[in-house]
């Protein structure tokens, strides 16, 4: 691992630090012992002389392990930060690839779970009961409409209701009411939903290939975070059929969304230092894995216009990837990002 090269640079340099120290302090003390010997030497007169030859070969001797000693210390220090530098630089960027990685996995995860709820609303608007309600107006119509939903939420668990509104406006079924569960998305029938972007979203479409694709927030019928998807119910379920009415399906963001980034699979003791996170295309936080900030909190990611990538920043990496889209779904400009301390 990158982490271990730095350690092992550090390591050498303290332990050639260490020993080059050690080197010094023989050299000065063999240098003070062969001064020592010359005073001797010195005193003992002509007895001293041959004694006074080895000292100063002594003290030639410790002056070389002195210079050898300062050499290495010249030639070893700046190769060994150097290679520490080196070292931190591979590990920044193997750990910020890493996380760059990891944060295209979950923002493409949030892609492919988005794009078939694009197709969802636009298959289950051409559902023969769906546009009997809206075509006929009949109440019983729209009641069996509901209980069609109904069976619909009960095999799609990512959804919390599926509502059906008429042109004006007013929701004529809904999957809960069709359930008899009762509940926010049961009181739903009978409403008016004009003003609510997703309905005037859904008919505006072009055409029955055409759909809505809502930025996430709290639903006041459900008193919930929601993906919204949305399209035009049309006459006889034809693509270029008349718009009768509207469909909106409800995804579970807030519990789906947390799945994705409580699901990033960070190596021991990294989830601690790691903030996993969801982001729109201004930086509001829409998921977090520390549940901190959704719909309050904006990120401000440094892309420098790349799709993917990572930087540092006041001691934190933090990895970035922009949605790529899936199939037929373009995505909503949304990013997913990791920051670790």
């Amino acid at each position: 691992m990158p982490e271990r090269v730095v350690r092992l640079a550090e390591e050498v340099g303290r332990v050639t630090g260490e020993k080059l120290q050690g080197i010094e302090q023989v050299a000065r003390s063999t240098k003070m012992l062969a001064l020592n010997a010359l005073i001797e030497s010195a005193r003992a007169g002509d007895h001293g002389a041959g004694f006074a030859v080895v000292a100063r070969e002594v003290s030639e001797v410790a002056d070389r392990a002195r210079a050898l000693s300062e050499e290495l210390s010249g030639e070893l220090r700046p190769r060994i930060d150097e290679l520490t530098e080196l070292g931190h630089a591979l590990v920044g960027r193997v750990r910020g690839q890493r996380l760059a990685d990891l944060a295209l996995n979950a923002i493409e995860i949030v892609d492919r779970n988005l794009y078939e709820r694009s197709c969802d609303v636009r298959w289950w608007a051409t559902d023969a009961a769906v546009v009997d309600a809206l075509a006929t107006g009949d109440p019983a119509a729209a009641h069996h409409a509901g209980e069609r939903l109904a069976v619909i939420l009960r095999a799609y668990t990512v959804y919390l209701d599926l509502w059906l509104a008429d042109a004006d406006g007013r929701v004529v079924a809904s999957a809960s009411a069709g359930a008899g569960s009762g509940g926010a998305g049961a009181r739903a029938v009978g409403t008016d939903v004009s003003d609510r972007p997703w309905f005037r979203a859904a008919m505006a479409t072009r055409d029955g290939d055409d759909y809505a694709a809502l930025d996430v927030a709290r639903e006041p019928g459900l008193d919930a975070l929601t993906a919204t998807y949305a399209t035009a119910v049309r006459e006889g379920g034809r693509a270029d059929g008349r718009p009768l009415g509207a469909l909106g399906v409800f995804f579970d963001w807030e519990r789906q969304a947390q799945a994705v980034v409580d699901g990033v699979r960070l190596a021991p003791g990294e989830r601690e230092s790691t903030r996993v996170l969801l982001l729109d295309r201004s930086g509001l936080v829409l998921a977090a894995s520390d549940r901190r900030g959704v719909l309050a909190e904006r990120v401000v990611l440094r892309t420098g216009q790349d799709a993917t990538g990572s930087y540092t920043d006041e001691g934190r990496t933090i990895g970035f990837a922009a949605s790529p889209g899936y199939e037929t779904y373009a995505g909503l400009g949304w990013y997913g990002a990791l920051v670790q301390g």
